[in-house]
């Protein structure tokens, strides 16, 4: 058992400065400009790792019945070339995403004359970028690349009672973006 726990605290010294953890809470205010609230949060176990989760909410349906609809969460591991929450980083997400889209064309496959209710899961790789704004304050930068695999009940729009069928759609490509507002607790 001895040996064990000295494992353990080998570790989490190893991998993690248990007292110079450091939480920050942020926004992404592209998410925002598209009427999608947002908040995520990320703490740093030491000066080169860290993880980070933010999660999007859209509950507004559009003039004309048109809705964007959705729910998502993003986790992320991030590691820190220089140092935690200052400059370039390169990270690992996933995420998951409920959705009802309806009379917009979005992705490729998804037509303006029906309406979507599904879900969407992936991930991908990111970069990204930090700048010093004050001890407190920081502006990041980020886009990711990667995969989601889209199921889904398509129904005319404006919605029909039936759906017209289940289908699945690929994508590769952009899975991440973001200019965040970012306020570093301590």
């Amino acid at each position: 058992m001895n040996k064990l726990y000295l494992l353990l605290v080998f570790l989490l010294s190893t991998f993690m400065d248990i007292q110079g953890q450091v939480v920050a809470v942020k926004t992404n205010v592209l998410y925002d400009a598209i009427t999608t609230p947002n908040v995520g949060a990320e703490v740093a176990f030491n000066k080169h790792w860290s993880v980070e989760a933010s999660g999007y909410y859209n509950g507004w349906t559009f003039s004309s019945d048109k809705s964007f609809k959705h729910w998502m969460i993003q986790p992320e591991v991030r590691y820190w070339i220089h140092e935690r929450f200052n400059g370039h980083f390169f990270g690992v997400h996933a995420q998951y995403m409920d959705y009802d889209f309806a009379g917009l064309k979005l992705l490729y496959g998804m037509e303006k004359k029906n309406s979507y209710n599904g879900n969407a899961y992936g991930g991908g790789i990111s970069y990204g970028y930090q700048v010093y704004v004050s001890p407190r304050w920081n502006v990041e930068f980020t886009a990711g690349f990667g995969y989601l695999h889209f199921e889904y009940d398509k129904y005319a729009f404006p919605r029909g009672d039936a759906p017209i069928g289940k289908f699945r759609n690929e994508y590769w490509g952009l899975t991440k973006a973001g200019i965040s507002i970012v306020y570093i607790i301590k």
